[in-house]
């Protein structure tokens, strides 16, 4: 058996999703977006910091023409929860006017960070404006919100890896694990 990372000691013992796993709805996410997006003049924003491996590896299956851009959107600080107040840390370096735009997210749990961002991309004049994000968690949703393309639906647990944190911590695992309670109980 493959030795485990240092890191991989605080999650719980099963794995949610494994990078394999990940990788493969991440190719089938690509290839839907592709095919909903032929023809169009597409600008895909990836959300940091949480969002930058998910971005990457989708935006590699996304076989068009498109733009990049990055924000920085801040609801939870060093929490595990949201606090329901959003702030832009970083905004976009170009305009969104008349652009088919693709918000591209690491989770969506409350949608009030994503309901407010899709509100104010929308009164930036983009033609349309669509979500994809890695990992769900509906049963938290605190505002109606559609999300266009999800990998996967996750209980309500506190997860870390391929770009999730906590309190900056866990990023780099290439698998996704939900953190004991004990580490961010302290």
């Amino acid at each position: 058996m493959e030795e485990k990372r240092a890191t991989y000691a605080d999650l719980k013992d099963d794995l949610l999703l494994t990078k394999e796993q990940i990788a493969r709805r991440v190719q089938e996410m690509g290839k839907q977006i592709t095919s909903d997006f032929a023809g169009k003049d597409l600008t895909v924003i990836c959300i940091l910091k949480g969002a930058v491996m998910f971005f990457v590896d989708l935006v590699r299956e996304i076989d068009l023409p498109m733009t990049m851009d990055f924000m920085a959107i801040s609801s939870y600080g060093s929490a595990t929860k949201s606090s329901g107040v959003v702030r832009i840390l970083k905004d976009l370096d170009k305009p969104v006017n008349g652009k088919d735009v693709l918000i591209i997210e690491d989770i969506v749990d409350s949608g009030m960070t994503l309901s407010f961002l899709k509100e104010n991309l929308l009164s930036r004049g983009a033609a349309s404006l669509h979500i994809a994000t890695l990992l769900d968690k509906p049963e938290r949703r605190r505002v109606p919100l559609h999300v266009d393309y999800f990998g996967f639906t996750i209980p309500d647990e506190f997860v870390v890896g391929y770009g999730l944190d906590y309190d900056e911590r866990y990023r780099n695992l290439p698998d996704i694990g939900v953190l004991k309670p004990e580490v961010y109980r302290k």
